[in-house]
This record gives structure tokens, sequence and C-alpha cells, in this order.
């Protein structure tokens, strides 16, 4: 069975690899080859794990004693390429 804290790890690494796949492989597919078929099949998905991290890291921030500065990082990586990954190896992996 999957912990609060190891649903979040999940939703934080399938976040951030939809963004990536959005940013750099279905917007470039998109604007260079007029084929937005990419965009809309990626563009839902991560919307919805967008706004899954966003609440798993709020209500998880009480359970992990996080001050405000480290729950500001931890949102701000969900707009920053390769954050999210970031938030796991500085934040996550050791727990």
């Amino acid at each position: 069975m999957l912990s609060f804290f190891n649903t979040f790890r999940i939703v934080a690494l399938l976040e951030g690899l939809s963004y990536i796949l959005l940013l750099f492989v279905a917007t470039p597919i998109k604007y260079l080859l007029n084929d937005p078929q990419y965009v809309k099949l990626l563009g839902m998905p991560h919307g919805l794990l967008f706004v899954a991290y966003v609440a798993f890291a709020i209500l998880l921030s009480k359970d992990m004693k996080w001050n405000s500065k480290t729950l500001g990082i931890v949102l701000l990586a969900a707009v920053i390429p390769f954050g999210t990954f970031y938030v796991d190896k500085k934040y996550l992996r050791n727990m």
C-alpha cells in the first residue's frame, strides 16, 4: 500500500515528466510541424498532475514540517523544467 508521501513522489515524477514532454516535445511539434495533437494529448494530464502536485505539496508540508520558504521552493519547482526532480533529490529522497 502506498503511503501519502510515496504517492506525492510518484505524482511529482509524473508531473515533471509530463511538463518536460509538453515543453520539449509536444510544443516544438505543434509549432514546427503544425500538429497540435500532442499538446492536446499531454495538456490535460499535465494540468491534472500539476494541480495534484500543488495539493499534495500543501497537505504534505504540515506532515514534513516544512517552513514557508521550503514550501515555496517545492511549489515553485512545479513551474520550472526539471524542478520536481530537484525537489525529489533535495527534499524527498532521504525521508
